[in-house]
């Protein structure tokens, strides 16, 4: 059963906010990914950083100020209109917080320790709730006065796409009437140099796909969808009233647990977890419009998801991997990902184009060869359209998304199947 994502607010290196997001994001602007110095010892990082001020937190609620929550509030102030008219219609009590972390106040709390341990005291400003997971949750549920279920989900890199289908999950029972769900990770000193250690940041812009890919680079950002089990009325723009309704048509996951960092060499979670989601939207690989790759220009994830592509789309599929234009937002990126699938359908992109894929264009002779896009490639006409995101994490965490236009009784499943017996996930495969 689909569920519709009626509102987005959003912010990463791109931009803040739909419009700015949207233009640079077609136009393959990557001059948001710049080079920091700062963050690691003795290295300077290719990052990307939400630009401009944010909001400041209400006084009332200034013991949850971070970094992260004012990109989560920026996102919120977006589509406040919506969240009040939703509260006015459900309830505050019918109304669900569900997002995906993986810093949450971190990095604030990593300076006030420091500060404990060079002065013997801590900040005045200090509080340990600053950096608990559930800290954006937890923000936006008081901002907003709501008391419904009120969580976050931290599965590394696949957080925020598994808030979008826990929040499609408590609509489907009945928790609540609408979710607030999506993502949101700030840039912090813990995460930079965890990867670093690893060696798996790149100092230049990240180069998914290449025979010369080194590296991710780091982002932030916050992507916040109302969600709900039917169409709302649109926010008012320019031709948007006649815009069909963009629903979250379905999700996979898998846990295919092979190793602690390193993905599953042929990719075989990441094909269950594409395989679940197309049979959840009871619809078929070659039906699929586009699909937004994880790619994050490691050297193992790219040759993973070469082959998992591959498997899935035999005869090829559009696709590409934004994080040159964002860098890796790692508790963000799936619903930040999810969120470039939405803008590709959305009046926010009028002449139809698809998100590009940025590199080198010197293909890995050992990958199966994909159909990354060139800048300019146009989504095409008609209607309804899907549209696919990946998004891959440590421990073999691998999650799907499917969004597009509302699909009708008529599509068929894949055969021998019957959408009504199609389920997103089965009994223990849930990441």
């Amino acid at each position: 059963m689909a569920s519709y994502l009626n509102a987005l607010g959003l912010n990463c290196a791109l931009g803040q906010g739909k419009h700015a997001v949207a233009a640079a994001l077609f136009a393959g602007d990557a001059s948001g990914m710049r080079a920091q110095t700062g963050w690691v010892a003795e290295r300077t990082l290719t990052v990307g950083a939400v630009p401009g001020s944010l909001p400041q937190l209400p006084a009332e609620l200034s013991h949850a100020s971070s970094r992260n929550n004012q990109l989560l509030l920026a996102a919120a102030l977006e589509i406040e209109d919506e969240i009040r008219a939703a509260i006015a219609q459900f309830g505050a009590d019918r109304i669900a917080v569900v997002l995906g972390t993986s810093t949450s106040g971190i990095e604030e709390a990593s300076q006030s320790i420091a500060q404990y341990l060079n002065q013997g005291s801590l900040p005045p400003h200090y509080d340990y709730a600053q950096q608990e997971l559930a800290a954006p949750a937890n923000f936006l549920s008081a901002w907003l006065g709501l008391s419904g279920p009120s969580y976050c989900i931290s599965t590394a890199c696949t957080s925020s796409a598994r808030a979008l289908l826990s929040a499609q999950r408590l609509l489907q029972l009945g928790v609540c009437d609408a979710v607030l769900c999506g993502g949101v990770d700030s840039l912090c000193h813990l995460t930079l140099n965890g990867f670093s250690a690893l060696e798996a940041v790149s100092a230049e812009r990240c180069n998914p796909f290449s025979v010369n890919r080194h590296g991710i680079n780091i982002g932030e950002g916050a992507a916040l969808f109302l969600m709900t089990k039917e169409p709302m009325t649109r926010e008012p723009m320019s031709r948007d009233s006649a815009a069909v309704p963009i629903a979250l048509l379905g999700g996979g996951a898998s846990s295919d647990a092979h190793h602690i960092s390193a993905p599953q060499p042929e990719g075989l979670g990441a094909q269950t977890a594409m395989r679940k989601a197309l049979a959840a939207a009871g619809i078929s690989a070659s039906q699929i419009d586009y699909l937004n790759l994880h790619g994050t220009a490691t050297t193992h994830n790219d040759a993973m998801e070469s082959l998992a592509v591959q498997a899935i789309f035999p005869q090829g599929v559009a696709c590409s991997s934004s994080k040159p234009l964002t860098g890796h937002c790692l508790g963000a990126a799936g619903a930040l990902e999810a969120a470039f699938c939405w803008l590709s359908l959305s009046p926010y992109n009028p002449d139809q184009l698809l998100p590009p894929h940025l590199w080198d264009g010197q293909a890995d002779p050992a990958l199966p060869s994909l159909n990354l896009l060139q800048p300019g490639t146009h989504l095409r006409g008609g209607s309804p359209r899907r549209l696919m995101s990946n998004s891959f994490a440590f421990g073999g965490n691998n999650i799907s998304l499917l969004l597009g236009e509302e699909l009708g009784e008529e599509l068929s499943a894949e055969p021998g199947e019957k959408p009504g017996d199609m389920q997103t996930e089965a009994p223990g495969d849930a990441a």
